[in-house]
């Protein structure tokens, strides 16, 4: 018995969708002026309507595909990547979608490839999936539940877990209170059985379409036993996976099984074996999100590590977690097992060196054993091939789409689908909060490649993508400038520029995450009814996959007292000098007898990556290094450097100084203060000088290291070093990665 739709609802239904497509597109445009405090909020309001009603999902994918079309006829190009994750996040949880349409799509795609980055990239990722999707349908809702909710089974064994992190010291309590109650509130406390019957319902529909009765193998599901549930699901995706690893796949085998396992499942319900097709869609849970207030800077990599060891413990996966280590500087790193002169023996230890142990002699023992040499309980510390090739591969597909030595910021991507191995793991990292809590996740990032590059361990099972909510408590402006509240949150503005999509979707979290702290303090009731704020990073770390790389400096700093040590540091925004004694002094005072001489050392970058040593004295009360460009017309991958007002130095000076390598020095017995990504807590006293560059990529250090053993000079790379990335970016994913 065939159940059809009312036409006049269906074409309110769709008359309603088109409306709500067309006002993201306006407000894409700036049309929506006065709605620039809820920028976000339409595209939200949209997918709400879809989960409320899933079955829309494919008036949805109709409507994308036709204004896709006329964007590709009208040369708008602003309206294509907003479109394309519209489109493919409507096919993840479409129930039934026409197979004309799903070539529609996957022609529109295949076009794309003519045109540059990233238009070339995401067309040919969802292009991939599209057709995925056409020969095996369910396929992407079935993986992404899987991986997402972490269900256990032999066929697909990704597992995903996203992790949000803010820093306590930099938000207010009632914003920290505010976002642990948002996520933890919308997290639904469901079962693997619940999320099962979700897998096996949607394939089948997707599968089968009209011939499918979705409630009645809702119904039918939930009044089975476990065992027979997990019978099904297992069978389901078997089937799934079969059909989705074979070349072209075979569409009828495939629906030929599934159909039979429908009728096996709904006989009891419909004995005639007559069924309704009624369209039942189910939507698509967010993922397991963990919020997580950051603490201690090996705080990140200890969150990883029990990630990967939990999850490979459920699959019966176990391996030996190193224990934390502290941190090494660029000097310990040149230690390792292979070069190392230890011997291990404890007679060789200095006094200082040797583990407490108690002065009478130990039980068992005779005096003459207790002469002998013996070693001490460790591990080997030489990396296997494995894991050599492990760091390998990361640092060669950063090269990939990162040459080293180029000035010009280039847009990026993480290289063709299917080019590289997937790893088993996968750990979404969302920062929430302004620049400082981007530059403690740099430095915490470079301290887990260095562990890693020394003990690989989560190199070789975990990929790592990070994303960035900026929230400032300052008030927000979406006007060019950005004068207001800006200063904080220099990366998200630049992030904003490059990603008009990432501008609209995610920059707008800087304004409405405060509003709905004060709206929940002062209501004292939870805000979990909408989750507004777990949606949108559920479609964030979804959608965005295409990063923007920031090159993480390195800071050496030495200091006016001999005694104290020098200290290595890293910052990703900017670094701030100031004179401590010209900070009590103003106007005119200040800047004319005031300041320090100074003498700077650098090497001059240009377009044409010619470097030119160059040196300059001057008197200054301060001096900033900025990474990030703070215009549209200007986007290079350097250190802008600008001075004080009233600083005097010669004629003939660079107004603006652009270099990655920067020497600077106090001629006088005047220290200055050093303070990194504007963080109040990364403050350093008493300094003399500096010297920063471009953080060596760990991977890169490492292996130049083993071919020096091989190789006479040490200055020339040779073997796997020539194709290695040479320096460390961090990278952040947006929708786009950087629209030229």
């Amino acid at each position: 018995m065939e159940t059809k739709a009312n036409p006049e609802v269906t074409d309110r239904m769709e008359s309603d969708l088109l409306r709500s497509v067309h006002s993201i597109l306006l407000e894409l445009d700036g049309h929506h002026t006065a709605s620039q405090f809820n920028r976000g909020m339409l595209r939200w309001t949209l997918h709400k309507k879809i989960e409320r009603n899933p079955t829309n999902n494919s008036t949805l994918v109709e409507i994308a595909v036709k204004e896709l079309e006329r964007a590709e006829r009208s040369d708008n190009k602003l309206h294509i990547i907003p479109l394309l994750h519209t489109l493919m996040y409507a096919i993840v949880q479409a129930v039934y979608i026409p197979d004309d349409l799903y070539k529609r799509a996957y022609e529109f795609c295949k076009r794309l490839l003519t045109l540059p980055q990233p238009y070339c990239t995401v067309g040919l990722s969802h292009a991939v999936r599209v057709k995925s999707e056409r020969l095996t349908p369910g396929v992407l809702f079935q993986r992404m539940v899987l991986s997402e909710q972490n269900i256990k089974n032999e066929l697909y064994q990704y597992h995903e877990k996203v992790f949000v992190f803010a820093d306590p010291a930099l938000l207010s309590m009632e914003m920290s209170a505010a976002l642990s109650s948002e996520i933890e509130s919308a997290s639904p406390c469901r079962s693997h059985m619940s999320y099962m019957c979700d897998v096996i319902v949607h394939t089948m529909q997707a599968a089968l379409g009209d011939s499918c009765d979705a409630p009645a193998l809702e119904h039918m599901l939930k009044a089975k036993g476990q065992d027979t549930i997990e019978l099904c699901f297992r069978e389901v995706v078997a089937n799934v996976e079969v059909c989705a690893e074979e070349a072209g796949g075979n569409h009828s085998l495939y629906t030929g099984r599934l159909q039979q396992l429908y009728r096996t499942i709904i006989s009891s319900a419909n004995p005639d074996g007559q069924s309704s097709s009624t369209l039942f869609g189910i939507p698509l849970p967010n993922p397991e999100i963990s919020f997580h207030l950051w603490r201690e800077d090996d705080f990140l990599w200890k969150e990883l590590a029990k990630f990967t060891r939990s999850a490979s413990s459920s699959d019966s996966v176990q391996f030996e977690m190193p224990d934390p280590i502290s941190d090494l500087t660029s000097s310990e790193l040149l230690r390792l097992s292979i070069l190392s002169t230890d011997s291990g023996i404890e007679r060789d230890l200095l006094l200082s060196e040797l583990p407490a142990v108690s002065e009478e002699p130990s039980a068992g023992r005779s005096e003459q054993e207790q002469g002998r040499l013996f070693r001490r309980g460790g591990f080997k510390m030489k990396p296997s091939v494995s894991d050599g090739m492990a760091l390998l591969q990361d640092t060669l597909e950063e090269t990939s789409a990162n040459p080293p030595g180029k000035l010009q910021r280039r847009a990026r991507s993480h290289g063709l689908p299917g080019g590289k191995q997937q790893k088993l793991y996968t750990a979404r990292i969302v920062v929430v909060g302004d620049d400082r809590i981007v530059g403690r996740l740099a430095k915490a990032y470079y301290s887990l490649r260095k562990r890693d590059a020394r003990r690989p361990f989560l190199t070789q099972k975990l990929s790592l993508q990070i994303y960035y909510v900026p929230v400032t408590q300052e008030e927000y402006s979406f006007t060019k400038e950005n004068t207001v509240g800006s200063d904080l949150c220099q990366l998200a503005a630049y992030l904003g520029r490059v990603d008009p999509w990432y501008e609209n979707t995610i920059r707008s979290l800087c304004h409405i995450i405060p509003k709905l702290a004060k709206m929940k303090s002062c209501s004292g009731k939870s805000l979990e009814a909408n989750s507004f704020l777990t949606d949108v990073i559920s479609y964030y770390v979804r959608m965005g996959g295409q990063p923007v790389h920031f090159c993480i400096y390195s800071v050496k700093i030495t200091f006016t007292c001999l005694t104290k040590e020098n200290v290595e540091d890293v910052f990703v925004t900017q670094l701030q000098i100031d004179i401590p004694e010209c900070m009590k002094f103003s106007g005119t005072m200040k800047g004319s007898n005031c300041g320090a001489m100074m003498t700077i050392s650098y090497k001059k970058a240009s377009l044409s990556n010619r470097e030119v040593e160059k040196a300059l004295s001057l008197r200054t009360s301060g001096l900033v290094l900025r990474a990030i460009p703070s215009c549209e017309t200007e986007d290079l991958d350097c250190l802008t450097v600008s001075f004080s007002e009233g600083s005097k130095a010669k004629t003939g000076v660079d107004s603006k100084i652009r270099t990655c390598n920067i020497k600077i020095r106090t001629l006088e017995q005047k220290p200055f203060t050093v303070c990194l990504d504007q963080d109040y807590r990364r403050i350093f006293k008493n300094v003399a000088s500096i010297e920063v560059s471009p953080c060596l990529e760990p991977g890169y250090v490492m292996q130049k290291m083993q071919n020096s053993r091989f190789s006479v000079s040490d200055q020339e790379d040779v073997g796997l070093t020539k194709y290695m990335s040479k320096v460390l970016p961090l990278p952040i994913n947006t929708f786009a990665g950087i629209i030229q």
